[in-house]
């Protein structure tokens, strides 16, 4: 499903070239969800940008369901998101204009799924927000709001789905609740799942877990 081959990730500083990324090389199974663990700094969302074709990498490959993401330009790298991958963030990103219905069809009617609306009812009532459907995100708490982003996410039905820190914002029992909803959306869906965290309680419930330490892989490459 992924592949990264010998990927680096450097920007130029004051102080010279600061390098982000070392040598990355990792691959992702069909299905398999992996988690990427490391302290705040270790490049574990920038590893997640490349791998989602959101940043460039100054060297290396990254294939994406056997497309070089190196070779394709801004358009057909989003292009080849769409409807292929979904994202989770720690900052929810919804769009404070739209309700959460609005917000989790957006999703499904960009990759031209059936009907969005039926769609986006039933999954916001699958995260059990049936009852506030026509809210918008400043009407909802942290941990609905996160709810809303994982039923946009899942609406879609995307391949690969990227999980930035999906608890970061929100309190221990919420958090926990939400990561119990991921997982349990993600085992119905059959999606692929790579999870950022900084968290090695978060990374349990994955299949595999690679850690970053300064930019390099320190164990779990392959």
């Amino acid at each position: 499903m992924l592949e990264t081959i010998h990927l680096c990730k450097r920007v130029p500083s004051p102080e010279g070239e600061l390098v982000i990324l070392h040598d990355i090389d990792l691959r992702i199974a069909r299905r398999e969800t992996l988690a990427i663990v490391g302290a705040s700094g270790s490049g574990k969302s920038t590893l997640l940008g490349l791998m989602a074709g959101l940043d460039t990498a100054t060297e290396g490959t990254v294939r994406l369901n056997g497309h070089d993401l190196g070779a394709l330009d801004e358009d057909g790298r989003a292009a080849l998101r769409a409807g292929r991958v979904g994202f989770v963030f720690q900052s929810f990103q919804l769009l404070p204009s739209l309700t959460a219905l609005e917000n989790v069809m957006l999703p499904i009617e960009l990759a031209e799924h059936g009907q969005p609306e039926s769609a986006a009812r039933a999954i916001l009532e699958r995260v059990g927000l049936a009852a506030r459907l026509q809210h918008y995100p400043r009407q909802l708490s942290g941990g609905e709001q996160q709810r809303v982003a994982i039923a946009r996410a899942f609406a879609g039905e995307p391949m690969l789905l990227f999980a930035d820190e999906p608890t970061g914002n929100l309190d221990t029992h919420t958090g926990e609740r939400i990561v119990e909803l991921l997982f349990d959306l993600n085992r119905e869906h059959g999606t692929t799942l790579v999870l950022v965290t900084h968290d090695t309680r978060l990374a349990d419930p994955c299949d595999r877990t690679v850690r970053l330490d300064a930019g390099r892989l320190v164990n779990g490459a392959t």
